[in-house]
């Protein structure tokens, strides 16, 4: 029988756990809280994944090891080189695959779809922190495999429209949103992100390079009237976030200062290209209604 570590607790570790414990496999989940989903096959451990020697005893003797984990937002550049290094050495004195979830943030501003191919070119502290992550562990010698994943929908999702358009939308209020309402946009669901990193882990033509979660691709209005049209709710009102918005929001949470880095560029869409994807991992990506149903 296969087994795993899956570094995390959220969304995307627990759809990850669960598909991989369905199909026979023993997994061990680790995060600071002990979380995650019940299973037979899913053992739920607490520690600190900083923690390299413990971190190295938990993941011996596995076939993979997973991590979906990631510092608070706005402390991305002392911490997540931390987190990664600690990582890394686990997947080195172990030999086992190491199997990364990303986003697109390293590759910064870009014109036309975006292809897991492209050069890392951010010069955000975010995005030069997601690009140094996989760039040492490209270099490693580990068999290291990423998978990006762009922004996140779907049932659990963390993500600035789970966050500032779900809810709302659905109670038929104001919706404020700090992007273009009208310009596309891609968005990978949860149980996308998930199937994305199982069947990399399982692909020996995976390693040593970088994936696409395949996405869908619309705008953020059309995302939010669709959620509302299945959730019974009127049409969203939808007003697009000024700078002064979101000066004020950082005063209540540091997340929202961190915004502006990643914010894409005006009228420039964004359009993630997972054909790759679809064609060597065998991934496609679930319609945008089968998970807007999940969330209501």
């Amino acid at each position: 029988m296969k087994s795993h570590v899956i570094v995390g607790r959220g969304a995307a570790a627990s759809r990850t756990a669960l598909l991989l414990a369905e199909d026979g496999e023993r997994v061990r989940m680790v995060s600071r809280t002990g979380g995650g989903p019940d299973h037979p096959l899913i053992d739920k451990v607490t520690a600190d994944a900083t923690d390299t020697d413990r971190l190295t005893e938990l993941t011996e003797g596995v076939d993979t090891l997973f991590t979906t984990a990631a510092p608070p937002y706005h402390l991305w550049p002392e911490q997540f080189p931390v987190l990664s290094a600690s990582l890394l050495t686990a997947a080195r004195r172990t030999g086992v695959a190491y199997v990364m979830l990303g986003n697109p943030y390293a590759y910064g501003p870009v014109s036309g779809p975006i292809t897991p191919d492209l050069p890392l070119t951010a010069t955000g502290p975010k995005g030069r922190t997601r690009a140094r992550v996989w760039e040492e562990a490209a270099a490693s010698g580990v068999n290291v495999t990423e998978v990006r994943a762009a922004q996140f929908y779907g049932a659990g999702a963390v993500s600035v429209f789970s966050l500032m358009v779900q809810r709302q939308a659905m109670a038929g209020r104001l919706v404020l949103v700090p992007q273009e309402l009208d310009v596309p946009h891609s968005y990978s669901a949860i149980g996308d992100t998930a199937r994305t990193l199982v069947a990399a882990s399982r692909n020996e033509q995976a390693y040593g390079r970088a994936w696409h979660v395949p996405a869908s691709t619309l705008s953020v209005r059309e995302l939010a009237e669709r959620l509302a049209d299945l959730a019974g709710a009127p049409k969203p009102r939808m007003e697009e976030m000024t700078e002064r918005d979101l000066a004020l929001l950082a005063f209540t949470e540091p997340f929202w200062a961190e915004m502006h880095e990643v914010l894409t560029k005006r009228g420039h869409p964004f359009v993630i290209d997972y054909s790759e994807t679809e064609k060597v991992l065998g991934v496609s990506v679930t319609p945008v209604d089968d998970v807007l149903g999940e969330v209501i």
